[in-house]
């Protein structure tokens, strides 16, 4: 058994909304019922559940096993994934692992989260003692500075951003899963134009926090073929670094734990960048996407900017970007946004994307990223590729 030889057959998503009426596990209950739903499997046979890290679950040591019961399910393998913002594309590859290793057999990854509504969040970490007394709060305040480290060594093209900006928000106007808020055009210009938030970062750089839910279902190739799922996507390479260069006193923010991500699963997948169909990079903020671009080769470090204008981002251009909007348009739904991310490559690879379809649906590329230290980029950075080629 390898990574490979596991698959998603199927998945879920709610509407993205500003601030949830209902209760995250409701959430999760709509998830769970779509699922069971598309693939035709009965709940008793699912016998593994991974969760996204949660703001809501953040204040119960027990999540995992409570979600659990209130979704009445009955599991030989329950988890909690608490890698930020990399937990949905990590949670695939741990339920891949699990599988392989006979601890299960079918895995609910469920990624619920009402950080708006519910946010239950106690963060234990260097900010109370050493960055919040000096102003340095939220990610706004690492992204700016981050930005502006880029902006020194290698300039920043704020119209080579805005391209990123107007091809993701093009993309929300055709998913009606997006909050409805951020479903309205945009241009270079407005990008440009928009309200400076902690210079050089922008209003439009930034995610909107919202409320939702998202989930697939994992289980080995053999099942999926013994069920008769043609409709699958399946697992070829996945990549994580957490804490790179964590020993060092002194780091380029401008590398990241994607270099060494990307290169492990795309050497896993005998796969390349030029490969790839589609490209659902976990996205923050915008600077995020064109970082990503550059660690997982794309293009080469610094260079970027040069390869956003040579390149056609929308769905039916030549690398295919964040199909649903990405989070920036569609809402973060907390921690557990990465989900966003990952069942829209998914929904391409089954051919499921409507006005959205991307043309090449062969293989599509879903990062994450997680957590953000000082003075440094993030924690964790994931690399997951999915294809839908057998």
């Amino acid at each position: 058994m390898a990574l490979r030889d596991n698959a998603i057959v199927g998945y879920a998503e709610t509407k993205i909304v500003l601030r949830s009426e209902v209760d995250v596990w409701e959430l999760g209950a709509e998830i769970l019922d779509g699922i069971l739903e598309q693939t035709g499997f009965e709940k008793g046979e699912i016998d593994g559940l991974i969760l996204s890290s949660s703001s809501t679950g953040a204040g119960n040591i027990f999540w995992s096993q409570t979600t659990a019961d209130q979704l009445a399910l009955e599991l030989d393998f329950c988890q909690t994934v608490d890698i930020g913002g990399s937990s949905p594309v990590g949670a695939v590859a741990r339920a891949a692992a699990a599988i392989d290793a006979g601890l299960c057999t079918t895995v609910l990854c469920l990624f619920a989260d009402t950080a708006v509504a519910e946010n239950n969040g106690r963060p234990r970490s260097y900010g109370a003692e050493w960055t919040t007394p000096y102003g340095y709060l939220g990610a706004p305040a690492a992204f700016g500075m981050l930005s502006r480290y880029y902006h020194d060594k290698f300039g920043l093209d704020e119209r080579a951003l805005g391209r990123l900006a107007v091809a993701q928000r093009e993309h929300a106007l055709r998913n009606d899963k997006a909050c409805e808020k951020l479903r309205k055009p945009i241009t270079v210009e407005d990008y440009v134009q928009s309200r400076m938030i902690n210079d050089p970062i922008r209003l439009l750089d930034c995610v909107m926090p919202c409320d939702g839910a998202s989930g697939v279902l994992v289980t080995s190739r053999k099942r999926a073929e013994q069920r008769g799922l043609t409709r699958c996507a399946l697992l070829r390479g996945y990549g994580e670094r957490t804490n790179l260069g964590a020993a060092s006193a002194i780091v380029d923010p401008t590398v990241t734990g994607h270099r060494q991500a990307g290169e492990r699963a795309f050497a896993q997948a005998g796969l390349t960048p030029r490969d790839m169909g589609s490209f659902h990079p976990y996205d923050d903020f915008i600077i995020a996407i064109m970082m990503q671009l550059e660690m997982l080769g794309f293009c080469a470090h610094g260079q970027g900017a040069a390869f956003i204008h040579e390149t056609d981002f929308l769905f039916s251009g030549d690398l295919a970007l964040n199909t649903g909007g990405g989070q920036i348009s569609a809402g973060q739904c907390g921690l557990a946004g990465g989900g966003t991310n990952l069942v829209e490559a998914v929904r391409q690879l089954f051919g499921d994307g409507g006005a959205r379809q991307v043309k090449d649906r062969r293989h599509a590329l879903v990062t994450g990223i997680g957590g953000i230290p000082y003075g440094r980029n993030w924690n964790t950075s994931t690399a997951l590729i999915l294809t839908s080629e057998g």
